[in-house]
């Protein structure tokens, strides 16, 4: 695998489209400085994923973006694209099929950054993963440039190990290791998590246990409950059944007497019947009469308008004639303006056909002047090319010794800047306060420490205060629970016992229409405002009776009592106070919104039934007696009220109602309150939550910062050892810059001799190149006049030519036009004699049609005479059709009358029907037949003995207190989660257990590969080591013991030099002896392709050449893309990549295959 070519597009100095390609394994990238040579590499490392701006030399990442320059405008994105030849196969997986592969980036001004596999959209890891291995990355070892070689030799053993595994292969075991201690971490925490959650579950499975204990009684009484209620609904069933049969019979007598009134008014309905026949007949005579007057009328008016247009259309045809006229003469007006026109296109075309022709002469003469001129001036060019020529050469060899001459005074600079770079490191060495910031750092690390304690100590506090919050927050709950337990059953009762009410008290259909008409719907009934005393309801019940619903009054006028049609009224007001007798039932009244005296002030008020039949005989007239329990007797009558009807117990209820609306306004504040002490428990439980998930983060933080501490700590320790290491390297390393630098002074006077010859030579040759410049401008001169001379007759004929051809057109339209309006011209005289024509026919048939109008007149005369007489008839025949009319609706009356008693009977029978209904329909919503129940019940059955039991199953379920009937489906499905959980926890346990094997093969794999690896360089490095340096000894060893994370320090000897590490030797040693490093990586496991950047500017001629030969040498195996301004390093290039920058800020590219150019010159 090779790396093709590079595709470049507005990437830093790069700006246009650049495409440069490396057919050999040898390519030397030169040019001046500041060119852009190094933008080369830069995109290399880019399109590979470097995300770091400063790697590239950037603040930002759009950086790379070409910014503009003095002649440019910037641009809006940067695009670098990599071809590789895989036609060896080199990359496997997926795309190992591949002969040619590309990757291309590109990023806009916006940041955003986009990825291109073989044109395809990627992410940036897909591009690292295919050259996971290969030595090929952003910061790999493929990649080497000055500031990389001195990382390299003064990289910290953890960081040179880095090179080691990238050649071992073994970055991606790294990344599998690192994202399966992810997993592993993930995992611990998921069953930290699931450990919390069963023990919550399992808390909550016995809380469940009991309430689904509870609420499995619960539904066992409500099963009983809702049977005795059903049951209990058939035996009122039955009861309504039994009334519903006498109303059946009083229905069949009414309907009887119904058919007779119906057979009267159909007698009736026979005579109007024959009436009618008699008035369709002569309103079927009065409407021919009358179709026959309106189409007289028609006639008429359709005469009229037929007059009206003929009259119309003769005024019509005077106007068209009067417009043809007038356009006649218009067009002869046209006719003569188009003929002179004509005629003068015919004198002008003339003169210029004449004009034409002397044009064309003129334009042959000057264009062979301008051909002379031409000729002129190509032989000017051909002398000015030989002189150029003749100066190439001097000019070259000037070019070459300033470049030179820059290239040594830049080193020596460098030189200078560095030796006071090394001076200054020395001082800042010799000051570096390190021991005192290593105590400081260990008493920091003792502060860290003790605050972390104190922060775990306040944190197992605030966990027990978050277990008695919910605990008490459990207590509540359950309280709450009940209290809506009770506020539900009493509103279920309120519910029932109101609407008991309504229907008792509700009046008929009828009566509530009469009182809305009366507007009295809104006035008070007796019952209310009415309290009793306990255990007097069914008294005073008794002897009110109906007058319970009275209607409340003010006044008794203007009530309209005929307008009530149905139903049963009570309307009460209030009279005069009548004195009770000695306890009567008026005493048991509490209150009352009106004077009850004239129903009770007479009625005695006694225990039970033997006590009034004692009193009886002792009444007087008027008096009467109730028993408590209902009973009420006088000298003739004897009425008992038991619970049978809806109106029953309506006092009772009454009384009931308000006490439960009392006991629920307690329990609701009684709620609100629990609301409340929740709301704040919950509050405080928040609070301390915070408190508690605060705490947590303060713990994290302090780890994270005795963390940091520690390493910083372990960092200053080994930074003071090599502080020791470069002291003693810096005195070496000044010595050699200084040698260095008197050999480039030397080199710079040598190189500005060769200039001034050069420079001499050019001197003669600009002489030349002078004196053929004024002659150009002569010649110039001479063939710009004759060229616009040409330009001007060629110009001139061809306007004339365009004149003519616009001058014919106009020609050929107006001859055209002329035509046209000839031919409209005869059209015009052929419309007006029609117009004349039509004027003599059009007059005749007016007078035929006033003639047939005077005729139709007559007509409708003698018509209107005959509809009179027929309008006459018919309204006699609507007299007596009213007389027959009148006796049916008497007819109707009387079956209306009957009709009502009907409906009387029918819609108590309905009444009874709906009650059946509705309580069969309660039935059927619990799945059960009346019928079956019935049978099912004893035939003493009673509905009194029943609502006892169901009193006694009700009193049985209030003793269970709150129930919660979720609990049972709750309990059900938090033991399937327990379960699940279990399975999930045994899951999570045994995946733990597989990703730690795993972590163990992996660190067993990395071991051996890295082992086997270390031996393969270090056999390698010293074995190039002496080829380098001529002789000397290097080799690699390892500083720890553990070969997963032991670090890798370089010890050389070079000739004549006692072993020692590479921190002690020269620049230029160093330089060597990392090169020779990264050659024997490649050695090992060769990347497609080695880029390098100046790392020859720090050696000598000698070393340089070294250099050289094992880059070629080497070049067998890799593809090496290398930047010098070295001419033995260029010497042994196959291919020159020439970078220039003719147009400021932009960069182009000159590529010299240096065997072709070699072969050329020599021939």
């Amino acid at each position: 695998m090779r790396l093709k070519c590079i595709r470049l597009a507005g990437f830093k100095s790069f700006v246009d489209p650049t495409t440069a390609s490396f057919p050999s394994n040898m390519t030397a990238v030169v040019g001046p400085n500041g060119c852009g040579k190094s933008n080369i590499i830069d995109a290399v490392r880019w399109v590979l994923g470097e995300s770091s701006a400063k790697n590239l030399r950037g603040e930002s990442m759009t950086d790379v973006i070409f910014n503009g320059s003095n002649t440019r405008k910037p641009v809006s994105q940067a695009s670098i694209e990599l071809v590789f030849d895989n036609s060896d196969g080199t990359l496997q997986g997926e795309y190992g099929s591949y002969a040619e592969i590309s990757i291309r980036r590109r990023v806009t001004r916006e940041a955003q950054s986009t990825y291109y596999l073989n044109g395809v959209k990627c992410r940036r890891r897909d591009i690292t993963d295919i050259f996971l291995g290969t030595g090929l990355g952003p910061r790999s070892y493929a990649i080497i440039e000055q500031g990389m070689i001195s990382r390299l030799v003064e990289a910290r053993p953890d960081d040179l190990r880095i090179f080691i595994e990238e050649a071992a292969g073994i970055s991606k075991y790294k990344e599998r290791r690192r994202e399966t201690e992810n997993r592993i971490r993930r995992t611990q925490e998921n069953l930290e998590r699931l450990l919390d959650l069963r023990e919550e579950l399992g808390r909550q499975i016995e809380r469940l246990q009991r309430q689904a204990n509870a609420a499995e009684k619960y539904q066992e009484y409500k099963a009983e409950q809702h049977r005795l209620n059903a049951e209990l609904t058939a035996l009122r069933w039955q009861q309504l059944n039994s009334q519903a049969g006498v109303h059946e019979t009083q229905i069949a007598e009414l309907e009887t007497a119904l058919e007779a009134c119906i057979a009267e008014q159909r007698q009736a309905d026979a005579k109007i019947e024959l009436l009618r026949d008699g008035h369709h007949e002569l309103s079927d005579t009065f409407n021919k009469v009358q179709g026959r007057f309106y189409a007289i009328g028609a006639d008429i008016a359709r005469h009229e308008q037929s007059i009206q247009h003929a009259q119309q259309r003769l005024r019509q045809l005077h106007d068209d004639l009067k417009e043809a006229e007038r356009a006649r003469v218009e067009m002869e007006g046209h006719l003569a303006s188009d003929r002179e026109l004509l005629s003068s296109l015919d004198d002008e075309l003339l003169i210029l056909t004449e004009q034409q022709a002397e044009a064309q002469l003129n334009e042959e003469c000057s264009a062979a002047a301008f051909v002379q001129a031409e000729e002129a001036m190509h032989d000017w060019q051909e002398r000015w090319n030989s002189v150029t020529a003749q100066s190439a050469q001097p000019r070259s060899e000037a070019g070459v010794q300033r470049t030179r001459i820059d290239q040594l005074e830049h080193n020596n600079q460098r030189l200078v800047s560095r030796q006071q770079r090394l001076h200054d490191e020395q001082q800042s060495l010799d000051a570096d306060p390190m021991a005192e910031t290593v105590d400081e750092l260990q008493d920091r690390v003792d502060e860290a420490q003790a605050q972390l304690d104190e922060l775990s100590a306040t944190q197992q506090l605030q966990t027990e205060q978050l277990q008695d919050s919910q605990e008490q927050l459990t207590q509540k709950n359950q309280q709450q629970q009940q209290v809506q337990g009770q506020l539900q059953r009493l509103h279920g009762r309120i519910s029932a016992l109101e609407a008991l009410q309504q229907a008792a008290l509700n009046p008929d259909q009828g009566v509530q229409e009469w009182l809305e008409h009366q507007q009295l719907q809104q006035q008070p009934r007796l019952l209310e405002g009415l309290k009793v005393a306990a255990g007097w309801e069914l008294a005073v019940e008794t002897v009110l009776a109906a007058d319970l619903q009275a209607v409340q009054i003010e006044s008794w006028a203007d009530l309209e009592l005929s307008s009530l049609s149905s139903g049963h009224l009570r309307l009460v007001s209030h009279g005069a106070a009548v004195t009770p007798v000695k306890d009567s039932l008026l005493s048991k009244v509490l209150t009352a919104s009106l004077d009850v005296s004239p129903w009770l002030a007479s009625v005695y008020a006694v225990e039970s039934l033997d006590e009034a039949l004692q009193l009886r005989p002792q009444l007087n007239g008027g008096e009467s007696v109730v028993s408590k329990d209902g009973y009420w007797l006088a000298a003739h009558f004897l009425t008992v009220q038991r619970g049978d009807q809806q109106s029953s117990g309506v006092l009772a209820r009454a009384q009931e109602l308000d006490e439960l609306l009392l006991s629920v306004a307690q329990l609701d504040e009684q709620q609100q309150a629990l609301d409340e002490q929740l709301q704040e428990l919950h509050s405080a439980r928040h609070l301390v939550q915070e408190q508690s998930e605060q705490l947590r983060r303060d713990e994290q933080g302090a780890h994270r910062v005795l963390s940091e501490l520690k390493s910083q700590l372990s960092g200053k320790i080994a930074r003071i050892e090599q502080l020791q290491l470069r002291r003693t390297a810096l005195a070496a390393e000044l010595a050699d810059v200084s040698e260095q630098q008197q050999i480039e002074v030397e080199q710079i006077a040598e190189a500005r001799l060769l200039l001034q010859d050069a420079l001499e030579t050019m001197a003669n040759a600009e002489q030349q190149q002078q004196q053929l410049q004024a002659e150009q401008g002569q010649l110039r001169s001479q063939f710009e006049q004759r060229r616009q001379q040409a330009q001007q007759d060629k110009n001139t004929q061809h306007q004339l030519a365009l004149r003519i051809s616009t001058l014919s057109t106009q020609k050929r339209s107006t001859e055209q036009a002329l035509q046209r309006l000839e031919q409209q011209f005869a059209q015009a005289d052929q419309r007006r004699e029609q117009l004349n024509l039509n004027l003599e026919e059009g007059e005749s048939p007016i007078d035929e049609l006033r003639a047939q109008l005077e005729a139709f007149l007559q007509v409708r005369l003698a018509t209107d005479d005959e509809l009179r007489a027929a309008r006459t008839a018919l309204e006699d025949a609507d007299t007596h059709m009213r007389a027959a009319d009148k006796q049916r609706s008497q007819a109707e009356q009387r079956a209306h009358a009957v009709r009502e008693q009907l409906e009387q009977q029918r819609l108590a029978l309905q009444t009874l029907t709906v009650q059946k209904d509705t309580l069969n329909q309660q039935l059927q919503a619990l799945q059960m037949n009346v019928h079956q129940l019935l049978e099912q019940l004893p035939a003493e059955a009673e509905i009194s003995q029943w609502q006892q039991q169901l009193t006694a199953v009700a009193t049985r379920i209030e003793r269970l207190g709150a129930i919660n009937l979720a609990a049972i489906e709750e309990y059900r499905q938090q033991s399937e989660r327990k379960t699940y959980l279990d399975a999930q926890n045994d899951d999570l346990v045994e995946a733990l257990d597989t990703l730690e094997n795993v972590i163990r093969k992996i660190d067993r794999e990395t071991r051996n590969r890295f082992k086997e690896t270390f031996d393969l360089i270090n056999n390698g490095l010293q074995e190039l080591f002496p080829k380098v340096f001529g002789g000397g000894h290097a080799s690699l060893e390892m500083t720890g013991d553990d070969l997963l994370s032991t670090g890798v320090a370089i010890m050389a000897r070079p000739p004549g030099k006692k072993n020692s590490t590479i921190h002690l030797l020269s620049g230029g040693e160093k330089a060597l002896t990392a090169l020779a490093l990264v050659f024997a990586i490649f050695q090992l496991n060769p990347a497609p392709f080695c880029m390098l950047d100046e790392v020859d500017a720090p050696l000598d001629d000698a070393n340089v050449g070294r250099y050289a030969r094992l880059v070629k040498e080497m070049s067998e195996k890799v593809q090496f893309i290398y930047i010098t301004h070295n001419k033995i390093a260029m010497e042994m290039a196959d291919q020159l990549l020439g970078v220039t920058m003719h147009e400021p800020g932009c960069s182009r590219l000159v590529a010299v295959n240096v065997e072709e150019a070699a072969a050329l010159a020599e021939s």
